[in-house]
């Protein structure tokens, strides 16, 4: 049973840490009349006193923190590689415990976490929020709702053109680099949506701007019954890939950007397989000239609808003991197992078989 609620109405929550991921978790908690925020609390002063400006209660110590008795949850929103010390801490404080992804560097720091929810009766979970994302919620309902026929192929890309970050997360110490920082997000993706078994991974990462840590990375999940699902984060990309694009046996369906512009393109006739050649460069082919519009059809994208708020509305049930926490230890372990290998066959040069 997890840690009761000092009151029946609220469910108070403290953060700790309060830069950019610290900000945003304040604002939501900050939005909802279901929760309270009790304050927040960075090793940074000049950050505690950006809280305050901001009107928001600024912890003297992390101790002073874990001490409230007001807090009943406590987020934790600081680097990578101090995930592991500082929920540990919160746990053995009583606290139930949200965690920023990566929620560890490796599986062996995640099993200690669990273990340590376990071991005081606590909640423990990871903040995957991008299950909320609607390009990720639409191309899962164009999968499960079988759109396309039989699906074969996925394929989910986030390009940027910056680099990777300046800060720690370029550093190997800290946890740093995109299959932590955007790979944790695509991966989890990917198994919420295939719910099949995993039988190999091959991955390559990149180094352009860094030799540190990866500054981008592909990876080729392969599925039982064939489907793949090609998974890439690149920081050097001056011209995108979509950010979704899936293939089945009848159509093909392409999400473009965050702004889910797209489209679902089926065969309307089969039996009309005839094509206008065309004429390229040097030559004339037929087998890879376009469909003719009458032999198609196009179809706009499902819309769909999400609020992330539902997050923190599943913490306050299950702190209150009437759900089941969303993010599950197997499902976060999966992803960090995932990673691990995908590191490894990087590193290798060889596919991983399961």
């Amino acid at each position: 049973m997890w840690l009761k609620m000092s009151n029946g109405k609220t469910l108070g929550i403290a953060i700790l840490g309060y830069g950019g991921m610290g900000g945003f978790h304040a604002k939501l908690i900050s939005s909802m009349p279901e929760l309270t925020l009790c304050g927040v609390y960075d090793i940074d002063p000049e950050r505690n006193a950006v809280a305050v400006e901001n009107g928001i209660h600024a912890y003297g110590s992390r101790d002073e923190l874990l001490t409230d008795p007001n807090v009943q949850v406590v987020t934790v929103a600081i680097p990578n590689d101090q995930h592991l010390a500082e929920c540990v801490v919160a746990m053995k404080a009583g606290k139930n415990v949200v965690c920023e992804k990566p929620v560890c560097l490796n599986s062996g720091e995640l099993q200690q976490m669990i273990d340590c929810s376990n071991k005081n009766g606590v909640l423990f979970t990871v903040h995957q929020n991008r299950r909320w994302d609607e390009d990720f919620l639409t191309i899962k309902k164009v999968y499960d709702d079988n759109m396309l026929g039989n699906t074969f192929n996925i394929e989910s890309r986030v390009h940027g053109s910056r680099g990777i970050p300046g800060d720690w997360r370029n550093k190997k110490i800290h946890g740093g680099g995109m299959i932590l920082d955007w790979g944790v997000h695509l991966l989890d993706q990917a198994l919420m949506m295939i719910d099949k078994k995993l039988v190999s991974v091959y991955a390559r990462i990149s180094n352009v701007t860094n030799e540190e840590v990866d500054d981008g990375f592909t990876t080729v999940l392969t599925f039982e019954g064939g489907l793949t699902f090609t998974v890439e984060v690149g920081t050097s990309n001056f011209i995108n890939l979509p950010r979704w694009y899936i293939q089945g046996e009848n159509g093909s369906a392409v999400i473009q950007d965050w702004k889910l512009n797209g489209e679902i393109v089926m065969v309307s006739d089969w039996e009309n397989r005839d094509a206008v050649p065309i004429v390229t460069a040097a030559g004339l082919t037929k087998t890879m000239a376009p469909r003719t519009e009458e032999t198609i059809k196009r179809y706009p994208l499902p819309a769909i609808e999400t609020d992330l708020k539902d997050y923190y509305r599943n913490i306050k049930n299950v702190v209150e003991g009437k759900a089941e926490q969303i993010v599950k230890h197997d499902e976060v372990m999966a992803v960090m197992r995932l990673m691990e290998d995908i590191f490894k066959s990087a590193e290798t040069g060889q596919i991983i078989t399961y």
